[in-house]
């Protein structure tokens, strides 16, 4: 029998079979979707081939595979990117609003006159609430901190609704809560300095709070940027931060007492007769706090004196050991009284109780938890 040779064509792959020999694939057979499975079949001396169909991919087709199957990788990537970041300004936003709450508190009592509840420090929440250093510029801190939280809360609330809320650009507000968090973590770390050198061993819960809350959002906000952004921004927030160390100095050395700038001054000594009408209660206070030697250092251009005074009445306050400072006036050359250089005056006015020196005003409950009596008791002896 003679050599037979056979050519089969089949789609694109052409294959040349010898009687004897292994079919020749013009085609690269690696780019087949599906393995070449030949079917053999002898009849009359020729060898006949059934070949199954395969669908080859180009170089192409191949790229364009691989390149949706990395597709999916890549979208999850920015949808994980978008959920921390949304997460981040949720969490802007609640925190916000927890710091705009205690702020409204704290300008409410500000602006009412009011003592503090205080659960932790007791009585020196109001203290420090009270002190010069809770005014910058002449505006309350509490109020200056309320506006600053309620604009982290609603730019929070902005970009985690994906800028549903206000027709603002997500880069602007995205800029804007940046300085904003930055300036309150600065102000913070100054005002935690300021609590630890000037009020050192007493407290302040809220104080405390407001601090780890700006601490809070800062990091936050700086985490959600990422390191490229923070890069792009990061002289936008240095000079925020120094403007904001700059103004608070600036108010505070406005606001330094009286005391310290005597030989600038010259003021003749003068008195200012208190005219509100005393409560029983005041009385009474009054003539404990006589009873056991308290004492209260003030100066007569010291208007928180005056204040102090008027706190009492007119009656009641005839009762206090008061102590004048300056009762020579002021002038060139003028030094405070001995008697209050001896108990180191810092500032007006000043209670001495129990051996202990007490800056700034005080109320009626914390005269009377400070002098060792119940204000309950005081009533009912009046």
């Amino acid at each position: 029998m003679t050599m037979m040779t056979s050519f089969i064509s089949m789609s694109s792959l052409t294959f040349h079979t010898p009687f004897h020999g292994t079919p020749l694939l013009s085609h690269p057979p690696s780019l087949c979707a599906t393995p070449f499975r030949p079917l053999l079949k002898t009849r009359r001396g020729v060898r006949e081939f059934k070949l199954l169909r395969v669908n080859c991919l180009s170089d192409q087709s191949e790229d364009a595979a691989e390149s949706k199957l990395e597709t999916p990788s890549l979208s999850s990537s920015m949808i994980r990117d978008d959920y921390t970041e949304n997460s981040a300004f949720k969490w802007c936003a609640a925190l916000g609003g927890l710091g705009f709450l205690e702020t409204s508190y704290l300008t409410y009592l500000k602006f009412t006159n009011s003592e503090a509840f205080c659960p932790v420090g007791g009585t020196t929440c109001t203290t420090i609430l009270n002190s010069d250093f809770s005014v910058v510029f002449g505006v309350p801190l509490p109020l200056v901190g309320m506006l600053a939280y309620g604009l982290v809360a609603i730019l929070g609330l902005q970009l985690g609704a994906n800028g549903k809320l206000l027709n603002i650009e997500r880069s602007d507000a995205q800029m804007v809560l940046s300085g904003t968090t930055t300036a309150m973590g600065v102000a913070s770390a100054y005002f935690l300095y300021i609590l630890s050198t000037r009020f050192a061993g007493e407290s302040c819960l809220y104080c405390l709070s407001s601090i780890a809350l700006s601490f809070s959002l800062f990091f936050i906000t700086i985490k959600s940027l990422g390191s490229q952004k923070i890069q792009k921004t990061v002289g936008l927030q240095l000079c925020i931060a120094s403007l904001v160390v700059f103004a608070l100095s600036r108010s505070y050395n406005a606001a330094e007492p009286a005391s310290t700038r005597l030989s600038e001054t010259e003021i003749p000594y003068f008195t200012t007769e208190v005219k509100t009408k005393s409560s029983p209660l005041a009385i009474s206070l009054a003539r404990h706090l006589h009873s056991i030697g308290a004492k209260l250092y003030g100066a007569f251009w010291c208007s928180h004196c005056f204040e102090q005074k008027e706190m009492f009445g007119h009656e009641a306050a005839k009762l206090l050991d008061y102590v004048e400072c300056f009762p020579d006036g002021v002038r060139e050359g003028t030094k405070i009284a001995e008697a209050c250089t001896e108990v180191k005056i810092e500032g007006f006015p000043t209670w001495v109780i129990n051996g202990q020196v007490l800056s700034e005003e005080k109320g009626f409950s914390e005269l009377a938890q400070l002098s060792g009596i119940n204000l309950e008791d005081l009533s009912q002896s009046k």
